[in-house]
């Protein structure tokens, strides 16, 4: 039998009580319900328990009061190796909070940058002990924590005689001391050396701390300090990484595309350069309509299936040596164009895979490791590949014409496979294939974090409207509307992406349980994730379906205007005036020029004086957009471009879910609408749209956000960044900055409206930092799309005189970056198109081709690959070296 004191210091208000709960029975099985309850003394709680057998404990603390726990410890339980045979153990615990670095104990962190051996906990201890648990994360790979003191056995504060600490949890370490060579009292700290040279690299802050091992001074004794924390207030991590889509890389043996087994070399590359990270884009399957217009990574039709594309062929050779020497030519032709063909690599990828299906059926399937994959992964995996069987059998994405199955029913479904032969075989292929590219990926994630190199993905906020998540469960959707983002910088009209809004109040109910799921999946591979467009957790930009630019959108959720507000405020409120477009007779021949008499005549119908409507065959921009659709001409192009904004001539937006509201139409100035107006109803106007779009909503998006984003948060350790550009509302910055997620800066994108540039040196600590994304333009090819700011730039930020050049050349590519890496920022992650541009020979002599994506062009055909290989790039010693001296902040 063990005999447990366990004691902790705590100061509760009144009617508080400090409870534990452990593993054991006597701990209560960790149900709170029978959890004990501390006696007090003052602030100081203690119990004494009896354990009967040999084992290790896991407990924690809570708060309880009225019945009911409002209040847990933060982090993972604590841990403590019990030995029975009359032994005591003398616990003292200090309560664990939320500390200020938790980012540290992210994936990204203790499995990777920080990651250490874990020791098993030790099986004996010395007949008098003392036990110090530790809670310092700040350890990086290549260093260790130690305890030095001034007794002999510490060694009288010679760095040489220290002692090492076993590392055996996140961010945790202890050691064990016996208790018969310590002094009654002694001073020691901890100390964090370099593995290698032996240097201290940070001594703890504060005044020494004093060891009382008189406690332990007695036979059969356990002295355990829990939780000690390692103080360092000023603790600050510098990283560097490299953003780069998977489908963009290319090695000697890719097939066409980047692909799993070609992102292992992508990590050597990162590790050999001394970088941490590598940020991909979303990597899921787009798989709808087998065209070029699949290449959008951001419209999956699954939130959790992996894109076949991406199928590593080179670690799945086939045993006929005649079919995969075939299968070899074709790719090297592929592989040999500038950019990426989709269609055809994804048509190579697919028949690959079927040659390995029917070579390695009968082996994997019987496997333990593809059982233990469809067991885990059946919610997701089932409905996916019955979607892949349908869509190909239908010829259709849009589950809406599947007939029978147009409605999701598993019942039917798994009815269907069993009793066709063709579902059977088809369900099996997809089912294989996501086998294969899970155990590829999930393997080059370990691969990575083995070399101290983390991965980053991407979550898209919206899912596509024929996808297996809208075919599974519509009622988490708003499928009667789509989303897009409101103009910005990347758009002058907006951006319309096509996605269903969400259902946050149908998901609340199940507490979120469809993003927990998602992103416990990504936690497979991925140790950080990018939240895209952050801004949908707190608002998303709501479309109407018979829209097509992003300008006429609302906010939602979102506070609109009753029509007395609209008046009080000085705009005396008219339907027909406001919400309907105006089309005037005088700016007709400012949009359509010489075409103006042929609109008036076969779109416009007059309704007053100089005053027109649009007739109702195109009286909405997706009307128009059917119109035109297949005329190509100057005219055709001028004219539906016209009538486009024409049904955008409005000041405010009726809300559809009350139709005696109104939202300010978002850049209503910009309208002819708005320029009619008189004067002081202009000021109203703006005064009013200051007000919505600005202040009105801050505390109610704040608690939108709240609700949402602790929870999902909380369900990995992944480490979190979030898309914060665009439109940005004052509460998303103290949202982020509360629940420790990195934001994103670019210099050339500020968020202080008063600046054109971004003061790098004041970027807040917690963000990563950028030269572009896959939505801007690389450094280069900025650098020549608007003269009169680059030359600013030249001037103002890089402190040179004279004349910008007209090209962006290697030195000045490098004085950026390496303006980018001293800024304030945790992490640095540039494109590797910009890393290259610092180096005459490896930068891509076609600075155009280099752009990933055009965010403003609905059509973009995503196909950007490196000009060079990686296998050439490992080469390159001379420049690989002047990047790693770069990368190290």
């Amino acid at each position: 039998m063990a005999h447990l004191t366990f004691t902790i210091n705590y100061h509760t208000a009144w009617g508080e009580q400090v409870c534990l709960c452990g593993v054991t029975p006597e701990l209560g099985n960790f149900n709170e319900n029978q959890a004990i309850i501390l006696g007090a003394d003052g602030d100081n709680w203690s119990t004494a328990v009896n354990i009967e057998d040999t084992l290790d404990i896991t407990y924690y603390y809570f708060i309880r009061k009225g019945g009911y726990t409002t209040r847990r410890e933060w982090g993972n339980n604590r841990k403590l190796h019990i030995t029975t045979g009359r032994k005591e153990f003398i616990i003292h615990d200090l309560w664990k909070n939320r500390p200020y670095h938790s980012y540290l104990y992210s994936s990204v962190f203790i499995g990777t940058v920080f990651r250490h051996q874990m020791i098993p906990f030790p099986s004996k201890y010395y007949s008098q002990t003392v036990l110090l648990n530790v809670i310092c994360p700040y350890v990086a790979g290549n260093q260790i924590l130690m305890i030095s003191g001034e007794c002999e056995e510490l060694g009288q504060w010679d760095l040489k005689l220290a002692k090492p600490l076993s590392y055996i949890d996140e961010g945790e370490w202890q050691i064990i001391l016996d208790a018969k060579k310590l002094p009654p009292k002694s001073e020691y700290k901890f100390v964090i050396i370099d593995k290698v040279t032996g240097d201290a690299i940070h001594w703890e802050d504060g005044g020494n701390r004093v060891l009382a091992a008189s406690g332990a001074h007695k036979g059969n004794t356990v002295l355990v300090e829990m939780a000690l924390l390692f103080h360092y207030q000023y603790f600050t991590y510098r990283g560097t990484g490299t953003s780069i889509p998977v489908f963009s890389l290319r090695t000697d043996e890719s097939f066409g595309v980047g692909d799993f087994a070609d992102l292992r070399k992508m990590v050597d590359w990162t590790s050999l350069t001394r970088q941490q990270l590598i940020q991909l884009l979303p990597v899921n399957d787009t798989t709808a309509t087998k065209t070029w217009r699949d290449s959008y990574p951001y419209s999956a039709i699954s939130a959790y299936a992996l894109h076949p594309i991406y199928l590593g062929c080179s670690d799945y050779p086939l045993t006929v040596k005649k079919k995969q020497n075939a299968f070899r030519k074709e790719a090297k032709e592929l592989n040999s164009l500038p950019e990426l063909d989709y269609e055809k690599v994804l048509l190579l990828k697919i028949r690959y895979g079927r040659e390995l299906f029917q070579q390695e059926r009968e082996k994997v399937f019987v496997s333990e490791e593809y059982l233990a994959f469809r067991d885990k992964n059946e919610s997701w995996l089932f409905p996916y590949v019955c979607y892949c069987y349908l869509r190909d059998k239908q010829g259709s994405a849009d589950f809406r014409e599947w007939g029978d199955y147009a409605v999701y029913d598993e019942a039917a479904l798994k009815k269907m496979v069993d009793t066709d032969t063709e579902a059977k075989e088809e369900t099996q292929f997809w089912a294989f294939l996501q086998y294969l590219l899970h155990r590829q990926f999930s393997g080059v994630k370990i691969y990575a974090n083995e070399r101290g190199v983390a991965l980053k993905g991407d979550i898209p906020i919206g899912i596509s409207r024929n996808s297996i998540d809208a075919w599974v469960a519509p009622d988490l959707y708003h499928m009667d509307t789509q989303s897009g983002a409101p103009p910005d910088d990347f758009s002058f009209f907006g951006q319309n992406w096509g996605f269903p809004t969400y259902n946050w109040q149908m998901m609340e109910k199940d507490g979120y349980a469809w993003w927990v799921t998602r992103f416990r999946k990504m936690a497979d591979y991925f140790d950080a994730y990018r939240i895209d467009h952050i801004l949908g957790f707190f608002r998303i930009w709501e479309i109407p379906l018979d829209a097509v630019q992003g300008s006429l959108g609302h906010f939602r959720p979102a506070l609109p205007f009753w029509v007395e507000e609209i008046n009080r405020a000085g705009i005396p409120f008219d339907e027909e005036r406001m919400v309907q477009p105006f089309i005037h007779e005088h700016f007709l021949p400012d949009i359509f020029a010489e075409h103006t008499e042929e609109v008036k005549r076969e779109y416009l119908e007059t309704i007053g004086w100089q005053r027109y409507a649009l007739k109702s065959h195109c009286d909405t921009q997706r009307k128009v957009k059917q119109l035109f659709e297949t005329k190509k001409d100057d005219k055709s192009r001028r004219i539906c471009d016209g009538l486009m904004s024409l049904c955008a001539e409005v000041l405010f937006v009726r809300d559809p879910q009350d139709y005696h509201r109104f939202h300010p139409r978002i850049t209503a100035q910009y309208t002819h609408s708005y320029r009619y107006l008189d004067i002081h109803v202009k000021e109203a106007f703006n005064r009013l749209y200051d007000e919505f779009y600005y202040h009105r909503h801050n505390y109610f998006w704040r608690e939108e956000a709240m609700k949402k984003l602790p929870v999902l948060i909380s369900s990995t350790k992944m480490m979190v960044c979030g898309e914060d550009l665009g439109m940005v509302p004052d509460c998303v910055p103290s949202v982020m900055h509360e629940l420790q997620m990195l934001s994103l800066e670019i210099e050339r994108m500020p968020k202080d409206p008063f600046v054109t540039f971004t003061d790098l040196q004041r970027l807040p600590y917690l963000s990563v930092c950028t030269t572009s994304t896959h939505d801007m333009s690389p450094l280069r090819l900025w650098w020549t799309e608007n003269r009169e700011l680059t030359q600013r730039y030249y001037n103002e930020v890089l402190h040179h005189e004279g004349v910008a050049p007209a090209e962006c050349d290697t030195a000045l590519c490098r004085q950026i970056i390496e303006r980018h890496l001293r800024s304030s920022a945790m992490w640095v992650i540039l494109p590797l198109q910009d890393w290259l541009s610092i180096d005459e020979k490896n930068r891509n002599p076609n600075v155009a081709a280099e752009r990933i994506n055009v965010p403003a062009n609905p059509e973009h055909y995503w196909r950007y690959r490196m000009h060079i290989s990686l296998d050439d790039l490992l080469r390159e010693a001379g420049f690989n070296g002047e990047v790693a001296m770069l990368a190290e902040r």
